[in-house]
């Protein structure tokens, strides 16, 4: 793929809906709710409006998270999991018993179809077609589409309610560097030509994630320039076209994919984009800052392909500390906002928070304890590995590894953060002081301070 960035990530299967509320373009975000301590609902609410973000995307159809964002203006995309039963029975159960004939699983949709007049998609899964899943949804997505849009039409919302599915950048390529050589990927080209096909004909947009980032992370001879906004020393030259950071490229390249198969005037939304700030060498506040910061002042100026302001949400609002850390260390650090709801650094996303992100308010902390290695405790013990093994087991070691946050740190400080990072520990008997060896494993090598 040249240098086109793209990411992988863990397959979901489940559905998405968007709502739209108003017409203004402007930045989305994702709140993702995979954390240890999760801010209330209505705080988040508040740090939406109060830095100006007008939509955001979910991942789970919680219902006080929905109820919160009732009546706030702010534009919902919501992820719907089928947990209660397999895709196929969930359509299956929609076509013979419409939406108000499902299960009790399904009753956040009514909910949100009754609240949310202006309801406009249905986002089947995530990320099918990543490489590395080596074809298992290939056969079921498109079926997915076709058979969800039946149910939405026999519901009576097939007029306003369209489906989408959320591709990521992987499913087209570049024989080249120049986007203009683009083209689906030859394992799944047909199969992509049908979907955009079907998502063309009932007026549903193509949404793709793209993450620049991860160019850095695979590849450590990929120009770090060339994966931010603000000037690459080589740019490429396409038909006249110039190209100086790696988005425009990967977003063109789609645009070449869509225009090469007939879909040259397909809407496109980027439903992630963003930088993460720890977990790896290249994820840290300044890079997430040169990044994000970068993107919110590009993209009302849009591609070489594609002029005019884009349609995206940043990846992410907060940080998730209980996310999966398969894809990489970094999976759990995206949030342009601690877990707290501060400000990670300076971020204007526009003209109604131009002074910077506005941090959240009404925060009720827990007490102010943390954990320490015992005096007693001897780092030559055998017993410090099983020690430390215990606490990550239990808490996010994912900023002590190498080029993080905490990845500085003697043996002594590492044993000290990983402690200070787990979350589980509030009562005092929970962190004990040990005054003999630490080979009795009823004790942990810690004490409280406060």
């Amino acid at each position: 793929m040249g240098l086109l960035g793209m990411k992988y990530g863990l397959a979901v299967t489940g559905v998405v809906l968007f709502f739209m509320v108003n017409t203004v373009q402007s930045i989305g975000a994702n709140w993702g709710t995979q954390a240890t301590h999760p801010l209330h609902p209505s705080i988040v609410v508040k740090l939406l409006k109060d830095n100006g973000i007008q939509k955001v995307k979910l991942f789970d159809a919680e219902a006080t998270v929905l109820n919160a964002l009732s009546g706030s203006g702010i534009e919902v995309m919501v992820g719907f999991q089928m947990i209660c039963c397999p895709l196929w029975l969930t359509v299956w159960m929609l076509l013979r018993d419409g939406w108000r004939g499902m299960s009790l699983h399904m009753s956040h949709l009514i909910v949100l179809i009754s609240d949310f007049p202006f309801t406009r998609y249905v986002a089947v899964g995530n990320e099918p077609f990543l490489s590395t899943y080596n074809g298992t949804f290939q056969a079921t997505t498109l079926p997915a589409l076709q058979n969800i849009q039946a149910a939405l039409i026999k519901a009576g919302l097939g007029n306003r309610v369209k489906v989408t599915v959320p591709l990521n950048a992987d499913v087209y390529q570049s024989s080249t560097e120049q986007p203009s050589t683009g083209d689906f990927r030859a394992n799944i080209h047909d199969l992509m030509v049908q979907i955009v096909s079907f998502l063309s004909l009932n007026g549903a947009p193509f949404t793709v994630n793209i993450y620049p980032f991860i160019s850095l992370y695979n590849d450590p001879n990929f120009p770090v320039d060339y994966a931010f906004f603000d000037g690459y020393s080589s740019p490429i030259v396409d038909n006249g076209r110039t190209y100086t950071n790696v988005f425009d490229a990967n977003y063109d390249t789609l645009v070449w994919a869509l225009q090469k198969n007939g879909f040259g005037n397909m809407t496109v939304i980027v439903g992630e984009i963003g930088w993460p700030t720890d977990g790896d060498r290249n994820a840290n506040i300044g890079y997430a800052q040169r990044f994000n910061q970068g993107f919110m002042s590009h993209m009302n100026a849009g591609t070489p392909m594609r002029p005019g302001p884009i349609d995206a949400y940043l990846f992410s609002l907060i940080d998730e500390d209980a996310k999966s850390i398969q894809p990489g260390n970094f999976e759990r650090h995206w949030g342009i906002f601690n877990y707290d709801g501060t400000p990670k650094y300076n971020l204007s996303l526009g003209s109604s928070n131009s002074r910077g992100l506005v941090p959240a308010s009404n925060v009720h902390y827990l007490p102010r304890r943390w954990c320490v290695l015992s005096p007693s405790a001897s780092l030559e013990d055998p017993q410090v590995a099983l020690s430390v093994s215990y606490a990550c087991a239990r808490a996010d070691c994912t900023s002590l590894g190498y080029g993080t946050s905490c990845g500085n740190l003697d043996a002594r400080g590492n044993f000290i953060c990983i402690q200070q990072l787990l979350p589980n520990i509030q009562p005092a008997g929970e962190c004990l002081q040990v005054s003999k060896p630490i080979g009795d494993h009823n004790h942990r090598p810690v004490r409280w301070n406060v």
